[in-house]
């Protein structure tokens, strides 16, 4: 059975893109050299040795000092069972998901009657099962270098774009120039709800028929 290792577990309302307000249990997992300057979540990424703990030591805990623990897909979801969690949708994020070949863990999850989101940077190939919602939020010249992917903007149910200014939109249309994107949901998330980003984003997606992603968890100050 293979091993992810897991930042945190918690239960919570997801707050981004097309799926907002829905009950889930996000599972973080630790690890990404992508480098995004604005990332709320740098405690993800390295994978130290030292800060490996015990498994339950990262279920509906304060993740933010970087532990991390190895859990498989039965884990997981038996710690959902321990802790009463009654949530059925599961955001894995990260961190870069991706990093790892999530086909053994989305597996395990819908056999066992959740649904299942990915949300990554787009910058690793997506490995899943075929009825996983995958959400890329693509990450263009970050420090990391990564290029984003083509097979995953093909795979993506949604795409969920954080901008601030107009380069922001250029470089979208530029990923998006040879991608099909017929029945997929574009979002534009202004980043860190600046009023500038926000109009910009507000503008365009009525402009082209898009659709606004407000992080509303920071507004409802829930994680």
């Amino acid at each position: 059975m293979m091993k992810y290792p897991v930042n945190e577990v918690f239960q919570t309302i997801q707050g981004e893109g097309s799926l907002t307000g829905v009950a889930a249990l996000f599972v973080r997992l630790q690890g990404c050299p992508v480098g995004c300057a604005w990332c709320d979540t740098k405690q993800t990424w390295d994978v130290l040795p030292e800060n490996k703990v015990s498994a339950e030591q990262v279920i509906q805990v304060d993740g933010t000092i970087g532990r991390w623990a190895d859990h498989t897909g039965s884990s997981l979801i038996q710690a959902f069972k321990d802790k009463g969690f009654t949530a059925k949708h599961i955001v894995l994020t990260g961190g870069e998901p991706c990093l790892y070949d999530l086909t053994e863990l989305t597996n395990d999850f819908i056999a066992a009657g959740y649904q299942v989101q990915i949300e990554t940077s787009g910058t690793f190939e997506v490995k899943c099962h075929d009825s996983v919602w995958v959400t890329v939020s693509p990450k263009v010249n970050m420090k990391g270098g990564y290029k984003v992917l083509e097979q995953a903007l093909v795979r993506a149910n949604e795409i969920k774009h954080p901008i601030a200014t107009e380069k922001h939109i250029d470089e979208l249309d530029a990923l998006l120039n040879d991608i099909d994107v017929t029945g997929k949901t574009i979002c534009l998330q202004p980043i860190s709800q600046k009023p500038r980003a926000t109009q910009l984003a507000m503008q365009v997606c009525i402009a082209r028929n898009w659709r606004l992603s407000i992080q509303t968890h920071k507004y409802l100050n829930i994680d």
